[in-house]
């Protein structure tokens, strides 16, 4: 699951209604949640709802993952032996930690091998919630090759610091700074935490603001009615686009005329600068292919 989720959307493991209608969604990705969004009475029915589900509705192209219990609770491992035999795209394990994703990826070996699925085909996303988990976050990535990403638990986060979570969100600066570094450095995908206020909609846009401007790849969403403007922040501008396609070109003529670095409006453009003008075009073309294969 290497292409990249600008946004994707919840949905509890106890609601039928909304888990029947999850292709209706435009999120690029579906996280199916087994865990806080379902008590502690439903979380068998709730299994069973979603493994039904992962057997019954084909929801491609959307990425579809499932957020387990925790492996050290006494639903984690029999969550992961009974949703990855329904083969969804990826687990994402809460309260991750170095020796959960292992004891993951060993349990997802097993079902592997005992269902016939190619090795490794069922990826997983870690769920960094914990200051424990944000300092071993280099540890958490090199425990696995099945590892596709990371998503940072704001909510759980700021708890487990004692912190309080405003709507600015600056108490998440550095929990975002140093997942979204890792997850570059390793080739990774960073998706953001919820915004919780549904009714929101101008802190929503700030806090996505945010999250790009910290290098998030994506971000997560608790209703649909976030996803449009996820999906639309993650989006190159117009003016991005222009701005890309005039350094190309610029770039192209100052390589015929054998110079290493040029000019455009008055502002140096050199490797780096090209290098990022690539990358603004490459997300587009990407987007739109996605967004074609949504519609």
């Amino acid at each position: 699951m290497s292409e990249v989720l600008r946004s994707l959307l919840f949905i509890p493991g106890n609601n039928p209604g909304m888990i029947q209608n999850a292709s209706v969604f435009d999120a690029d990705g579906i996280i199916f949640d087994l865990e806080d969004a379902v008590s502690l009475e439903e979380k068998d029915a709730a299994r069973t709802l979603i493994s039904m589900a992962l057997k019954t509705f084909d929801l491609s192209p959307k990425k579809i993952m499932v957020r387990v219990n925790p492996l050290n609770s006494v639903w984690g491992p029999e969550d992961v032996l009974r949703i990855a035999s329904c083969h969804p795209d990826a687990i994402l394990l809460p309260k991750a930690d170095e020796k959960a994703i292992e004891a993951c990826g060993k349990l997802l070996d097993e079902v592997e091998k005992n269902k016939g699925f190619e090795a490794n085909s069922i990826r997983i996303f870690a769920l960094i919630e914990t200051a424990f988990g944000l300092e071993h976050a280099r540890e958490i990535v090199d425990a696995s090759s099945r590892l596709d990403g990371i998503l940072l638990g704001g909510e759980d986060y700021t708890a487990d610091m004692q912190i309080v979570r405003t709507r600015e969100g600056l108490e998440l600066s550095y929990a975002r700074a140093r997942l979204a570094n890792l997850c570059k450095a390793y080739g990774l995908q960073f998706i953001d935490t919820p915004f919780t206020d549904v009714d929101d909609f101008e802190g929503l846009t700030f806090d996505i603001q945010e999250a790009i401007r910290w290098g998030a790849t994506g971000k997560a969403a608790i209703n649909p009615r976030q996803i449009e403007r996820i999906q639309h922040a993650f989006m190159p501008t117009q003016k991005d686009i222009l701005w890309a396609k005039e350094v190309l070109e610029a770039w192209s003529e100052a390589k015929k005329q054998g110079k290493g670095v040029c000019s455009l409006h008055g502002k140096m453009i050199d490797s780096p600068v090209v290098v990022r003008a690539e990358k603004i075009l490459e997300n587009v073309m990407a987007y739109r292919q996605k967004e074609e294969a949504l519609s």
